[in-house]
């Protein structure tokens, strides 16, 4: 088995699935450069992501697939589960190999699978676009911290640009590590070296950063959220099956 090893962008792995054909690679796993470990006597192929290979096999799939099938095969490179590069490889060569379309043939375990994953990676979108709750800071800045289970950053920016259009904001994922700021413009991808210390820590907790009515505004909010509950009608099963735990410690309404 030959790995094929590529930097973990979307074109690298579009980079990725054309050299498999190019080179006429036989038996290949994919690997992100962040997981490769080399064995000895192990063959490998290393991949240097190619904007335009990448284009000619988005060309190729987008010829035999529909524009909701493209959304789910990025949806699922942006889940970065251990095996669904190489579900994607085999989706891909099994969607170009077909002279009909294969999306909706559930009979096939990866076809199957990229729908499950898809669904999955879709759902965390909305719950991101729901929780997400900004914080002022003394310089005009809204920021919110984001930590989901899946890479969603990127299908969320639409959303916010559209929404918050007037004014200048930062969206920061601390799992994977960087963030997408908008300066009222244009969109802009930002890292941040925090050192040693906890990045959700200094993220979240530097209140002296924040603006002088933010508190309030929190304290606000806080007051809205307890008032519109209903305690005869409460059922904590159902709020926690639409708002999931691990998202708890980013919402203001419940750091009262």
């Amino acid at each position: 088995m030959k790995q094929v090893v590529y930097d973990g962008s979307f074109a690298g792995l579009l980079t990725a699935i054309f050299e498999v054909y190019e080179y006429k690679l036989k038996d290949v796993t994919l690997c992100r450069e962040g997981d490769f470990s080399p064995a000895l006597f192990e063959k490998h192929h290393v991949v240097y992501t190619n904007e335009q290979k990448a284009k000619r096999v988005m060309a190729k799939l987008n010829s035999k697939m529909s524009t909701a099938a493209l959304s789910q095969f990025y949806r699922c490179f942006l889940a970065e589960l251990s095996e669904m590069d190489n579900c994607l490889l085999r989706y891909a060569k099994y969607t170009v190999s077909s002279k009909n379309s294969v999306e909706n043939n559930y009979r096939n375990p990866d076809v199957l699978l990229v729908q499950q994953i898809s669904r999955k990676v879709y759902r965390e979108k909305h719950r991101m676009e729901a929780f997400v709750r900004f914080k002022l800071t003394g310089d005009g800045l809204y920021y919110s911290v984001i930590q989901p289970d899946y890479n969603v950053l990127p299908l969320i920016l639409k959303h916010f640009r559209e929404r918050y259009a007037d004014q200048r904001w930062l969206i920061y994922d601390v799992r994977r590590k960087y963030g997408i700021h908008y300066d009222g413009s244009s969109l802009e991808e930002v890292s941040i070296d925090f050192g040693s210390s906890s990045q959700a820590s200094i993220v979240e907790e530097r209140s002296s950063v924040l603006d002088e009515k933010e508190e309030l505004c929190q304290q606000l909010w806080q007051q809205y959220f307890s008032s519109v509950n209903i305690p005869e009608r409460k059922n904590m099963k159902l709020h926690i099956r639409h708002m999931p735990k691990r998202y708890w410690r980013y919402l203001t309404e419940k750091m009262a």
